[in-house]
């Protein structure tokens, strides 16, 4: 670590200049309705610039203004990509066009090298042998590679793009690393510098002297705070990446997707130039450090009592675009299963751990980490799970959450017409799409997957035979699905080298079935009734098979994050729903007194199961003390209903 002295402070000209500038920004922001967070330190001219710039914004909550919002169904993730903002970018001047042409001639020497040698595989017959695809795959990911960090990033995309790349290359393309050289450290102390407005010796008592990672986009130092003694990570990002990653962005849309919209259309249902906007609005997430850092602390905020999560604190007065600085996580990487495994730390339960936090992500927060390969991921010593490198993390609105649930709703009752509308609803097929032949495909898929041992059941699996769906049928993946597909992946690949025998399933299927029963959200109650019932008919075998995995889920449930965090699991809540819905609800009262008869006898063997399942769930006194605190709300409810009868007879 180089050790840094504190220089002399900034004039007070200067300092004054920069608290006139916050204070400027502050202001407007106030004026425009914004809420600011006032800076901590005074503002470099390149954050101020940045503070001020009227490309980035958040997208409207209300009504969608582009096709992009409408296709990601307008989540609020902050990002300043548009195709004009690209273009406004790049040209700049008249020597701009001629720095594009220049890189159009180097892409289209090199793709159409590579093109012209598949083209000589298939005059020769040598298209579909396995070590020629192997070579070819090979030299796609080097040729990426060269071409740099925009291509390197598309490449590391397709890896998750069954709908638009054969699945022998995506293997390939899995393998693809964004390790480069590091660029000068006197260069990387100077953005710190300009970023901070300060002198580095200021804000750190020491930093490394090289950078402990370098990759594509940045590296990153060690540092020590001076003002409060805590080791940081400093990420810097690499210098002149941004204006070759929108040129290539530019090149993208209007050379490439161009020539491919009427391809697209017909593969995918979608132009070329949407597929481009995904991935440009997400690279230029992750080229945004200001936006990572908030990123951070909506993290920390969503797991802030889980108790077997760690999300780094994070600086924000000491970040901007191209800087970022946060908490120093001092545990062991995913990279390396042996060291875990050898730690102490309890294998089972750091899985746990790491299935249930991706669950949340997905399925409670709607924020998750897009990227969660073993580098990202540290085990702590006492049994935590710490994520880091925030950059690349992506939404999913309330709507797309609950047509999840719906889609795995679908699935355990093998309804598979409802589950390819589903596919509509969640972008995979466009509006009108005729589903009739696409249904018995996906009950194959369901069936085949169904019909194993649940030991023999994973993710790679049937990830693997849907690949071969959407190449017979006009299926595209959208880019937040792609990424909900590659965190699922990626977290069971870490867990299957923790621990070989491990199954996804076993540890997912108890938390699922815990949030069905427990969760207080009235979506998820609505789904849970149409879990229990199929044909009208009151499944008691669901029943008990969630009751069972629920507890089970419990059990070992250091993962939870709610009442039952301390292993047992409390149904009270459940059961007053039930009673109020019940009361309420002619119709379920109707199809529970049918399920109670059902084939002319009583089923008091499985009523007696159920309650031998809950007795210990369940807690008198809560129950009747929440049933007469709401029995004002209830009766008002119960006279409404009658009322509402009464009129419609």
């Amino acid at each position: 670590m180089k050790q840094l002295q504190r220089q002399r402070a900034p004039g007070r000209k200067d300092a004054r200049a920069g608290a006139m500038l916050s204070g400027s920004i502050q202001s407007r922001g106030r004026a425009l309705g914004l809420r600011c967070q006032a800076a901590v330190t005074t503002l470099s001219p390149t954050r101020a610039a940045t503070a001020l710039a009227p490309s980035t914004r958040l997208r409207p909550l209300g009504g969608v203004d582009n096709p992009l919002d409408m296709e990601k169904d307008v989540c609020n993730i902050i990002s300043k990509y548009s195709p004009d903002y690209v273009k406004r970018r790049v040209l700049r001047g008249p020597g701009d066009a001629a720095l594009v042409a220049l890189r159009i001639a180097e892409i289209t020497t090199r793709v159409g090298w590579f093109t012209a040698t598949l083209y000589a595989d298939r005059l020769l017959g040598h298209e579909d042998t396995p070590e020629r695809v192997r070579l070819r795959a090979a030299e796609l990911r080097e040729m990426l590679t060269v071409l740099g960090p925009s291509f390197i990033k598309a490449g590391q995309v397709l890896a998750n793009r069954p709908d638009i790349v054969r699945e022998d290359y995506m293997n390939e393309l899995c393998v693809l690393q964004d390790d480069v050289p590091p660029f000068p450290d006197t260069v990387a102390f100077s953005i710190m510098e300009d970023q901070l407005g300060r002198r580095l010796e200021e804000v750190f008592s020491s930093i490394s002297e090289r950078p402990v990672a370098a990759a594509s986009l940045g590296q990153v130092y060690k540092a020590v705070l001076r003002d409060t003694g805590e080791e940081v990570a400093i990420k810097v990002q690499r210098p002149g990446v941004e204006p070759v990653i929108l040129r290539d962005l530019y090149i993208f849309r209007t050379v490439c997707a161009g020539l491919f919209n009427a391809l697209s259309r017909k593969r995918l249902g979608c132009d070329a130039q949407l597929i481009v906007d995904e991935f440009g609005e997400k690279l230029l997430e992750e080229l945004d450090y200001t936006q990572e850092a908030k990123n951070i602390e909506e993290f920390e905020r969503n797991f802030r009592d889980d108790p077997t999560v760690k999300i780094p604190w994070v600086r924000p007065d000491l970040c901007g675009p191209k800087m970022l600085v946060m908490e120093w996580i001092d545990g062991i990487r995913c990279t390396a299963p042996d060291t875990i495994r050898s730690s102490g730390v309890r294998v089972d339960e750091f899985i746990k751990c790491g299935v249930v936090s991706g669950l949340r992500q997905l399925l409670e927060f709607g924020l998750f980490h897009g990227d969660p390969h073993p580098g990202n991921i540290f085990c702590l010593r006492d049994g935590r799970i710490a994520y880091v490198d925030f950059g690349n993390v992506a939404q999913l609105s309330a709507r797309n959450k609950a047509v999840l649930i719906d889609a795995v709703v679908h699935a355990v009752n093998e309804d598979y017409s409802a589950m390819a509308e589903d596919f509509i609803k969640l972008g995979f097929l466009a509006p009108g799409t005729d589903i009739t032949p696409i249904v018995p495909a996906l009950e194959k898929i369901w069936a085949d997957s169904k019909g194993q041992q649940l030991s023999d059941f994973n993710f790679r699996t049937v990830t693997s035979k849907f690949n071969e769906l959407v190449y017979q049928y006009p299926i595209r993946i959208p880019e937040r699905y792609s990424l909900v597909i590659r965190s699922l992946l990626t977290q069971e690949g870490i867990c299957m080298t923790l621990k070989p025998e491990f199954h996804f399933l076993e540890v997912a299927y108890p938390y699922i079935a815990r949030r069905l029963l427990t969760d207080e959200d009235p979506a998820l109650r609505e789904r849970l009734f149409q879990v229990l019932f199929q044909d009208g008919k009151f499944q008691w075998k669901r029943l008990e098979n969630l009751l069972a995995l629920a507890k089970e889920g419990a059990a070992g449930g250091r993962a939870s994050n709610g009442p039952d965090a301390a292993g047992g699991l409390d149904l009270s809540d459940t059961a007053k729903d039930a009673l109020r819905v019940l009361l309420l609800d002619d119709r379920l009262r109707t199809q529970l007194m049918l399920a109670l008869t059902e084939d002319n006898k009583l089923h008091i063997n499985e009523v007696l199961n159920l309650l031998k399942l809950v007795q210990n769930d369940i807690n008198p006194q809560k129950l009747v003390t929440e049933v007469v605190r709401d029995a004002p709300s209830l009766g008002r409810q119960l006279l409404l209903s009658w009322a509402d009868r009464v009129l419609v007879s």
